[in-house]
């Protein structure tokens, strides 16, 4: 993709009362960001939006605004994730609003890693939250998973130098653009990290890391990876609103227990407790949740469908992607361009007739 799509994208994206969901929608339709533009230069889309949002959208102050942003980025040496390209990483694909551009300083590919989890928790860690993260860490670094996590004080910056101690891949999201660091405390560690997974912003190069953004980051932070695993948390945080995000994109969620009277471990007591997260007291535990080790073994010989099954066009076209290993839920939804929801019914239809298994972690396999 050339330069002048990822303009369009930007001036679209920086169009008031036009949000992610819509953007991507419109392009969609229209079938790049660059065709968008040129049917709204020929008048093609006052039929299709309101007429004061048609004024505002692809103004010249936008797309000025957006070149320029993508001169610094280039500059920087930043790899730019498009939501229609290949690129862009796998598990955000189904989350509704994820967002339309993404911007990496990392030395690596992220489509490069096939398992990946995100760690949050509080910024106040204690001495049981740090142990138990440095244990956990310690025990996946044989899945050489990519450990995701906000970059911040507490959970999560323990959770980037654990993996960075143990040779694992870390990626940090960040709640503003690469202009600055924040916290700046942290600013020391960013080549090791960036040598590493490395960061993702969604924000432009000089966007400060105002509150609203924190909220934005949380639901890359849980939309990116398999599961999101709470390691501390009190009764109210981000760390829990990172966990209600993962659940509504249908991800998994462990929370470590702690005791009841313990300030930082009511969060995740109250996850646990209103099955919000599934309770985890170590790294095996959540291998097993997300049948990693099944992954590791050889394959199973294939067993073909008995001729008297016959299979409706989709049931066989999720079937044929399970040929050679197993395949996680959402990544069958994005291979095979079948929406999540009629997904789940075909899984269900495949293991009523005795062809699939679902795994822990929504894993699927055949039998």
């Amino acid at each position: 993709m050339n330069l002048t799509e990822f303009q369009y994208a930007l001036a679209l994206q920086d169009t008031k009362g036009i949000g992610t969901i819509t953007a991507k929608k419109m392009i969609q339709r229209y079938g790049s960001a660059t065709k968008l533009y040129l049917a709204h230069q020929k008048n093609d889309l006052k039929k299709d939006i309101n007429p004061q949002l048609f004024k505002t959208l692809f103004h010249k102050t936008s797309l000025i605004k957006a070149e320029k942003e993508l001169d610094k980025l280039h500059s920087k040496n930043l790899n730019f994730l498009y939501f229609f390209n290949s690129n862009y990483p796998k598990h955000l694909l189904n989350c509704a609003d994820s967002p339309l551009l993404l911007f990496h300083d990392g030395a690596h590919k992220l489509e490069e890693y096939q398992n990946t989890v995100s760690i949050v928790g509080t910024r106040n860690i204690s001495s049981y939250g740090r142990g138990f993260c440095s244990e956990l860490i310690d025990s996946l670094k044989n899945y050489k998973p990519l450990i995701v996590s906000g970059y911040a004080f507490g959970v999560d910056i323990c959770a980037h130098l654990e993996a960075l101690k143990n040779n694992i891949p870390t990626l940090a999201v960040l709640a503003h653009g690469y202009g600055t660091i924040y916290p700046k405390e942290h600013k020391k560690f960013y080549n090791e990290v960036r040598e590493s997974g490395g960061f993702l912003s969604e924000f432009n190069y000089n966007e400060p890391p105002y509150r609203e953004n924190f909220l934005k980051r949380n639901r890359i932070v849980a939309g990116i990876s398999q599961a999101t695993i709470v390691i501390e948390s009190a009764a109210k945080g981000g760390a829990l609103v990172t966990a209600d995000i993962a659940n509504s994109y249908n991800k998994d969620v462990y929370a470590v227990p702690g005791r009841a009277n313990d300030i930082y471990s009511k969060g995740c007591n109250n996850l646990i407790k209103n099955h919000k997260a599934a309770l985890i007291t170590s790294g095996e535990d959540l291998i097993e949740q997300l049948g990693w080790q099944t992954k590791q073994k050889t394959a199973p010989k294939t067993i073909q469908p008995q001729l008297f099954i016959e299979l409706k066009e989709d049931e066989k076209r999720v079937y044929d992607l399970l040929e050679n290993e197993a395949i996680y839920i959402d990544e069958i939804a994005r291979t095979s361009n079948i929406p999540i929801y009629k997904i789940s019914n075909i899984v269900f239809q495949l293991e009523m007739k005795a062809l699939i298994q679902v795994l822990p972690g929504k894993l699927i396999k055949r039998i």
